[in-house]
């Protein structure tokens, strides 16, 4: 017991260290974890030696790791998921497992006969990491774009197929048809039962110790340690019950209050797991070095194979093809659990998970700086693509109403993007000032929205609008007014400030309008050549005024109705 109290003070001091190197360092903070746990594993310090308290860690982390993914796992989202997203997804998932069967069986990796190796890095190699994606696209404030929504669609469906593979996993020594149909039957026992209690059992027993924030972490607690018992009863795993158990918790309302009280304890024990699995990463020899290059090769080859070409084909254009292929090119955390259950299951071998948390590091760091930069790649591999043949949404410039090519030149007001200011103006120009539709134009590389617009008639000019070639072949050299309302934290490769510089450049005869973030940019962008800044933050302020005075008269019900009333009207390309 002191033994493994030693090894579990040593683990969070070591974490502590490396995770402060590696935010001043800007890396992953799980990067650290590994490499801490590296250090003062037995291949290296040695300061942490025993197997079995590396084994304990780990699963205590593990346990906590699954129950938070399972948290954070929106069931209402993957109803929702598109069509680009939901097919993306199943190509990616089963293309990549495909492929990556064939490539490591054939790589001479066992595949049966009790040792599943060539499998198992095939699902570790379809995965992503969800910290890292989400951290970095974070920073880079693009959750909300559509390559964000995409990306994380994505995600979405792969943790779906990891649950499918955890289903399976325990019975893989034993793979006939009767077998994974009762393993199927103890999955669909161990969701039905945590469904049904999360419907009418937990939200009674939370309501009543709601105000109560300890019981309410204990209850969230016992319920991850009671499936997880009810799962090993059921031959799945304790790990396979706590990510149901926390799935299960996602559905209900108390979902986010748990998360938050959950988040400091899982924080702690998930390091510790990262810090475990990062001792059981051998010394790095030509051979375990050569074997992590191959598989970190196969999975940004994979990822870009099974990514970029579907959403290619269904007409996503070259940069919302590239950006998400880009952003998924890592190995998953959830890869590091599935391995660290099959080596727990003595399917694999501790030199093929070892390999795969070699590659993790590696990709870790290099991916994050990618996707930091991933918009001067597109804007760069975008041109090398055309010229090898592929068709970008630009091969013809505009479209109309039915779709058939158009030219940008020569309308008389362009709306440089399309987000939601620019999608909530063309709905109040359709309804109060419909004649200038027939004068104007957008310029944008959403697909998206693209799509919308063509579908309400207007003319869209495909590009980037941070490219001066772009606004040239736009044609805004005869344009009388020029629309930017994409805020400046969205904008890719250029600054309004900037876009106004240049607009004024080429078209010194058109009015500029466009929005400001901050008060302190109004008069940057005066000063830059705008005509007219609008603040939106403003007019906010003012309907919330509006509603604070409807509270105090009590009428607040009646101008809500007004305001639904007026939402329910609109009809609005991005709603």
């Amino acid at each position: 017991m002191h033994q493994l109290l030693h090894d579990i003070a040593y683990c969070i001091v070591t974490a502590w260290v490396f995770g402060m190197l590696a935010h001043f360092l800007k890396q992953p903070a799980i990067l650290a974890y590994l490499i801490g746990g590296f250090v003062i594993g037995p291949n290296v310090a040695g300061i942490v030696k025993g197997q079995a308290e590396i084994q304990t860690i780990s699963e205590l982390g593990l346990i906590f790791l699954l129950f938070m993914i399972g948290l954070e796992i929106d069931l209402k989202k993957i109803m929702r998921a598109g069509r680009a997203i939901t097919v993306t997804g199943a190509v990616q998932v089963i293309g990549g497992c495909v492929l990556g069967v064939f490539f490591f069986k054939m790589l001479g990796l066992p595949l049966g006969g009790g040792k599943w190796d060539a499998l198992y890095l095939a699902v570790a190699a379809a995965l992503s990491s969800t910290v890292i994606i989400v951290k970095v696209l974070y920073d880079k404030r693009e959750l909300d774009t559509v390559t964000g929504r995409v990306t994380l669609g994505v995600l979405v469906l792969q943790d779906l197929f990891a649950i499918l593979f955890l289903a399976i996993q325990p019975s893989l020594n034993d793979l006939k048809v009767t077998v994974i149909l009762m393993s199927f039957l103890r999955v669909i026992v161990l969701v039905g039962t945590a469904m049904l209690a999360s419907r009418y059992i937990l939200p009674v027993i939370f309501r009543a110790v709601a105000r109560v924030p300890e019981l309410v972490l204990v209850g969230a607690l016992a319920w991850c340690f009671l499936l997880g018992e009810f799962g090993a009863w059921l031959s799945l795993s304790r790990e396979m019950g706590a990510l149901i158990a926390g799935v299960s918790l996602s559905t209900f309302p108390y979902a986010l209050d748990v998360t938050a009280k959950v988040t400091s304890l899982r924080d702690f024990f998930v390091t510790l797991f990262f810090v475990a699995l990062g001792m059981t990463i051998p010394m790095p020899n030509t051979t375990i070095v050569l074997w992590a290059l191959g598989f970190a090769g196969f999975v940004v080859f994979s990822r870009w194979l099974t990514t970029f070409t579907p959403l290619y084909a269904m007409g996503q254009g070259l940069r919302a093809s590239v950006l998400p292929a880009l952003n998924l090119s890592q190995v998953s955390e959830f890869s590091l659990v599935v391995l660290q259950l099959g080596v727990a299951s003595h399917h694999i071998s501790e030199q093929t998970k070892g390999m795969v948390s070699l590659s993790f590091v590696l990709l870790a760091a290099i991916s994050a700086k990618a996707m930091m930069r991933s918009d001067g790649f597109a804007r760069r591999l975008v041109p090398v693509l055309k010229k090898t043949g592929f068709k970008d949404l630009d091969h013809q410039h505009t479209t109309d109403a039915h779709g058939e090519g158009g030219h940008g030149v020569g309308a008389r007001i362009v709306i440089l993007g399309f987000f939601r200011t620019a999608s909530s103006l063309l709905a109040d120009i359709r309804t109060h000032a419909p004649e200038l539709l027939a004068d104007l134009a957008v310029v944008d590389f959403s697909p998206v929205a693209r799509k919308g617009l063509q579908k309400q008639g207007v003319r869209v000019i495909y590009g980037d609008i941070s490219q001066r070639d772009t606004l040239v072949h736009a044609g805004i050299a005869s344009a009388q007014m020029i629309v930017c309302s994409v805020p400046e934290s969205l904008l890719k490769g250029t600054t309004n400030e900037k876009l106004v510089r240049q607009i004024h450049e080429l078209a010194p005869d058109a009015k500029i309008l466009i929005t400001a973030e901050t008060l302190d940019a109004v008069p940057v962008l005066y000063a830059a050549g705008a005509d007219y800044v609008s603040v939106g933050r403003i007019f906010e302020a003012s309907d919330l005024l509006a509603a604070m005075k409807a509270v105090e008269g009590d009428v607040l019900a009646e101008k809500r109705t007004e305001m639904e009333s007026r939402i329910s009207a609109r009809e609005e390309v991005l709603p």
